[in-house]
Order: structure tokens, then sequence, then C-alpha cells
């Protein structure tokens, strides 16, 4: 009887949990550059005194979502979209370099290049950083460029080039802060053949429809566990009551 209320105890905390990660991923329907968190479900045996005859189940984040996401026209001058395959690299706030799609940047009091969370943009040499009084304007490559706002606006500088990187997707690890970084803190170097869509931001990969489906399965099944283990509660109960009687 344990072993039903073993398995049922587990499948049920582990669904519980799964419930919380497609919650998080329909929050982030609309989150611009967010990657879809993968879980899956295993069994695994007890280790412990005595024969290995019981299993739980155990809940693992398989993956990211890797899946592109879709390409929305804004017309803001700081939005960008990471044409094709590629990553936009940031300074994490374990001031590592990590990586993400979301291109929704904009500029700190202090000229800094940043996404919209406050992280900021990694350039050739480090954070790209605009001088007062100029706007800044991106290229397709990545090219930052400075232009004054009050004196000629045709005197252009550029002050920076964002690192777009494309490493191989085996080689990335998603971190709890949704950013993406490379296994073993290793750097990705820049990628001249990543392109950027101008005035234009790239979608969350989650498909609301999907996520509703999957919330309901989740639902049902954790319900299923919760039955069998009052199955197993009254089934003991019984078999109590049937050697009480034999006594």
């Amino acid at each position: 009887m344990d072993r039903l209320i073993y398995i049922a105890m587990t499948g049920a905390k582990q669904l519980f949990e799964r419930q919380a990660v497609e919650a998080n991923n329909l929050a982030n329907v609309a989150t611009p550059g967010y990657r879809a968190v993968v879980s899956a479900m295993r069994a695994l045996p007890v280790i412990g005194p005595g024969a290995a005859t019981r299993v739980y189940v155990a809940a693992t984040t398989v993956a990211a979502d890797l899946r592109p996401g879709p390409i929305m026209q804004t017309g803001r001058d700081l939005d960008v979209a990471v044409a094709g395959e590629g990553w936009i690299a940031v300074q994490g706030r374990d001031a590592r370099e990590a990586y993400t799609r979301a291109g929704d940047l904009q500029l700190s009091s202090s000229g800094l290049l940043q996404t919209r969370t406050g992280l900021n943009v990694l350039g050739d040499g480090g954070p790209i950083t605009v001088p007062p009084n100029n706007r800044a304007a991106i290229g397709a490559d990545g090219t930052v460029s400075a232009i004054p706002t009050n004196t000629i606006p045709n005197a252009v500088n550029i002050v920076g080039r964002i690192k777009l990187v494309n490493p191989r997707p085996t080689d990335l690890e998603r971190g709890d802060d949704g950013l993406f970084r490379l296994k073993r803190g290793r750097v990705s170097p820049p990628d001249g053949r990543v392109q950027l869509a101008l005035g234009a931001l790239e979608g969350s990969n989650v498909s609301m429809v999907e996520s509703l489906v999957d919330m309901i399965g989740l639902a049902r099944q954790y319900e299923t566990q919760v039955k069998l283990m009052q199955t197993a509660e009254n089934n003991g109960r019984q078999w109590s009551q049937v050697m009480n009687l034999s006594a």
C-alpha cells in the first residue's frame, strides 16, 4: 500500500510544481524575447536501507524552448529584434556576460544603453555609453551612433557596436533570471553574421492556447494523484478492519 501512496504523493507534489512552471510561462506570454521553460517528470528509485522496491516522481527542467517568437513592428528607434538566429549580449546582475533576445532598449540617465529591465547592453569593449545631448541610432549590424540634439543633426559619431553572438544551442543554459549563458562560465565571440531588425521587437514564443491546455491537463492529473492517495487510505482502513475481524 505504501508504494501507491509514495508514487501518488510525489506525483502530486511534482505536478503542483509543473503547474507553477506553466503559470510562469503563461504570465510571460507578452514579454519580449521570452523563451518558454520546458519541464518533464521521471521515476527514480528511493535510495536507503532495505530492498530497492520504492520509487518516487521527480520533475526536471529539460530545457528552454528556443523557437523564435513573432516579430512585431513598433517603429521605436531603440527597439530591435534579432533577425533569425543569434543573441544580444548583456551584463547580468551577477556581472557575468549573458544573452537575451529582448530588444526593447533604452538609455539610462547616465547615457548607458540598457534593456528595459536595466541590464547594460555590451559592446565589443564593454557597456555602450551615449554622450549627453545625443540620441542613439542603431544599425542593422548593431552599430550604435550618437546624433547630437542641439547642433547639426548630421554630425554622427559611432560610439560602439552591440555584441551579437550565435553560440550553439547545446552550449547554452538558462538561468533563474531568464537570461542564457554559456556553460562552464565561458563567453561567446561576436558573430558578424547576426543582424538586427530595426524598429521591431520579437515577441514571446509562448502559445497562450497550448499553455492553457497544459494547465488544464496538469490540474486533472493532480486530481488523479489525490484520488489515488484517498483510495490508498480507504484500502488501508478496510484492510485494518479485516485484520481486526480475523483476530
